[in-house]
C-alpha cells in the first residue's frame, strides 16, 4: 500500500511521522508498537528505495531513541541508539533501519534521506492521552487539578513549530543536493534551547499562569519505568542548517495555552484557521527576527 502510493503520487518530498507515539501505551501494546514504528518505517524505505525520481525524504523519529543513561548534557546524534521500554527502543530501532537502508541502498540513488529527532513537542491540537499537556487542559476545563505523575522528570519542551521548520529546512536543502554523499543525509536532533530543560512540574507551573488551577502529585512508586531526565543537543542542527530555536519556553507555553483556551470557547472553523496562522506568522517573525536562515527565505 505504502509503495502503490508513492508510486502514484511520484512525489518531491515525503515526510514519515506515523507512529504509535506513546511511552504508556507501548507498555500495553508493545508488538503493535514494534509492528508500526519499525516496519512501518522499514515500508516507507522500501517504498522509496523504488522510486526512480529525485526525492527528498525526512524520517521522524523521537528524543527518546538514545539510550538513556540520564546524563546531565544533551544526547548528540552519534551516541548510541536504545531505550528501555517498546517505544524508546523501538524508535531506535528505526533509526538503525533507516541508517542501514542509507547506506545499503541509496548510495547513488535520487532519494536523499535524513532522519529526524525531535524534543517533548507541545502545541495545541493535541489530545491524546497520557501527554501531559492535553492531562493539563482535561483537567482545568473540568475545574479538577492537574495530576503530575513524574513532576521531578526533565525534558526538553518545544512548541511543535519548531521541530517542524527544522524538518522542512532539512528538506529544502537535502532536495538541493547534487549527491547522497553529503553529511546532511544522517540524522539531526532539533531541540529547544537551554531554558527549556524543565521538569514537569515546571512546566505545569508555568501551564497555570494562563489558565489559573491546582495541581497535585500523583507519582506512583510501582508505575512502569520512564525516563527522569533527558535533553538533546543540537550543535549539529545549528551548524549544518543555521537551525535554532526561536521560541522560549515561557512563549512555547503561552502559545500553546493561548491555543486551548481560545478555541475551547468557539467551535468556528475559520476562527481555528486564524489561530494557527497567526501563531505561524508569529513564529516566522520571531526565527526572522533572531537571523535564522530558514525565515530570511523568500517563499511564495
Amino acid at each position: 500500500m505504502v509503495r502503490h502510493c508513492v508510486e502514484t503520487l511520484q512525489p518531491d518530498f515525503v515526510f514519515h511521522l506515523a507512529a504509535q507515539p506513546l511511552v504508556r501505551l507501548s507498555y500495553q501494546e508493545p508488538v503493535e508498537t514494534y509492528t508500526t514504528n519499525v516496519m512501518g518505517t522499514v515500508h516507507v524505505l522500501e517504498a522509496l528505495r523504488a522510486l526512480k525520481k529525485p526525492c527528498a525524504a525526512i524520517l521522524v523519529t523521537t528524543d527518546k531513541c538514545y539510550e538513556n543513561r540520564e546524563w546531565v548534557h544533551g544526547y548528540r546524534e552519534e551516541d548510541p541508539m536504545g531505550g528501555f521500554d517498546p517505544y524508546s527502543s523501538s524508535k531506535g530501532m528505526a533509526e538503525l533501519a533507516i541508517s542501514a537502508y542509507r547506506r545499503s541502498f541509496f548510495a547513488g540513488h535520487p532519494v536523499k534521506i535524513a532522519s529526524a529527532r525531535a524534543g517533548n513537542v507541545i502545541g495545541g491540537g493535541d489530545w491524546a492521552l497520557d501527554r501531559i499537556v492535553p492531562d493539563c487542559v482535561r483537567s482545568l476545563q473540568c475545574g479538577a487539578p492537574i495530576g503530575m505523575r513524574n513532576p521531578c522528570a526533565t525534558r526538553p519542551w518545544q512548541h511543535v513549530l519548531e521541530p517542524l521548520s527544522g524538518y522542512l529546512w532539512l528538506a529544502a536543502r537535502l532536495s538541493a543536493l547534487t549527491s547522497n554523499d553529503s553529511p546532511l543525509c544522517s540524522g539531526f536532533n532539533f531541540g529547544p534551547g537551554h531554558d527549556a530543560n524543565r521538569t514537569v512540574g515546571e512546566l505545569v507551573v508555568e501551564v497555570l499562569k494562563h489558565w489559573p488551577g491546582s495541581c497535585e502529585d500523583q507519582s506512583d512508586p510501582h508505575a512502569h519505568h520512564e525516563a527522569k531526565l533527558l535533553q538533546l543537543s543540537t550543535d549539529k542542527a545549528h551548524a549544518l542548517l543555521g537551525w535554532s530555536p526561536a521560541w522560549r519556553f515561557a512563549d512555547a507555553v503561552r502559545e500553546t495555552i493561548t491555543w486551548y483556551r481560545q478555541t475551547q470557547l468557539c467551535s468556528d472553523p475559520a476562527r481555528f484557521e486564524s489561530l494557527m496562522r497567526g501563531q505561524i506568522e508569529n513564529y516566522t517573525a520571531a526565527a526572522a527576527g533572531a537571523g535564522i536562515p530558514w525565515a530570511q527565505q523568500p517563499f511564495a
